[in-house]
């Protein structure tokens, strides 16, 4: 494996570790960098272009159950019981996450092919891209007064109704937290618990397609496509993990309109680059 084929592995990860989580559109950018720019598939083959892609997404899985690891422990039960401040107050509960992703879970297993065959083109990408801008825009404008501030306080049907947002995000360029943020603050979650039920539903929604993906796709891992692999998942890891603590940081203050004007922004340049 050369270097060029090492570089492509690292671009790769960091594009998919910066964006993954961010509303942005994970799909919007891989298309912008790799089918129109770095053109992996022609270096690799589409079959192992495309296990790549899906390994890559596992490290940015790996960085959410990092930064949320002490709720996914208390979601899990374990615990120590007795800790300093275990038993104070609601916590989250491992109930809650499941209702949310049942609505994604079962649209994804049913409509999965068809998605695959019909819907992952720069055409739908771009406009996902929009609708996406568009349904951020009208949830910062419409966003009525927070009831609920911390995920700890989520309700049942605060969880399905996100869940059904999270649906929205099957469409490439969509973006699943993109959608699912939004539906959050429509229903009156504050931005920061919409995003933190929004990642840490992503972790079972995501591991379970990607997991599948590698069960389809297990003979694609040959020795000499390994280093390319192992690149591209520490790369998103990493940035992955530095991603979303600064989104976390942030999205309190600044909202979701500059990410839905970036995300005009990205759709116009998508445009440009095909024509």
């Amino acid at each position: 494996m050369n270097i060029w084929e090492l570089f492509v592995a690292l671009i790769l990860g960091v594009v998919e570790g910066l964006t993954e989580f961010a509303p942005v559109s994970s799909t919007g950018h891989m298309i912008a960098v790799d089918d129109l720019l770095l053109n992996s598939k022609d270096l690799f083959g589409p079959q192992v272009a495309n296990t790549f892609k899906v390994v890559i997404q596992l490290g940015s899985i790996l960085a959410v159950i990092v930064v949320f690891r002490q709720r996914f422990i208390d979601m899990l039960g374990l615990n120590r019981k007795g800790a300093a401040g275990a038993d104070r107050g609601p916590k989250l509960s491992l109930i809650t996450v499941i209702i949310g992703i049942i609505p994604a879970a079962i649209l994804g297993f049913a409509f999965e092919d068809y998605i695959d065959e019909y819907l992952f083109s720069v055409n739908t990408v771009v406009i996902g891209l929009i609708g996406g801008a568009l349904l951020m825009i009208a949830a910062d404008l419409l966003q009525p007064k927070v009831k609920t501030n911390t995920v700890d306080k989520m309700t049942y049907r605060q969880a399905l109704l996100m869940g059904l947002f999270q649906c929205i995000g099957l469409w490439p360029g969509f973006s699943r937290s993109g959608s699912t943020i939004s539906g959050g603050v429509l229903l009156g979650i504050s931005h920061r618990a919409a995003s933190d039920f929004t990642f840490i539903m992503a972790v079972p929604v995501m591991a379970g397609a990607s997991g599948l993906s590698l069960i389809k796709n297990w003979e694609y891992f040959t020795v000499d496509a390994l280093p390319f692999f192992i690149v591209g998942f520490i790369t998103a890891f990493i940035f992955a993990l530095i991603s979303i603590r600064f989104f976390l940081k942030m999205i309190d203050r600044v909202k979701l309109v500059p990410f839905a004007i970036y995300r005009i922004v990205l759709a116009i340049i998508i445009l440009l680059m095909i024509m």
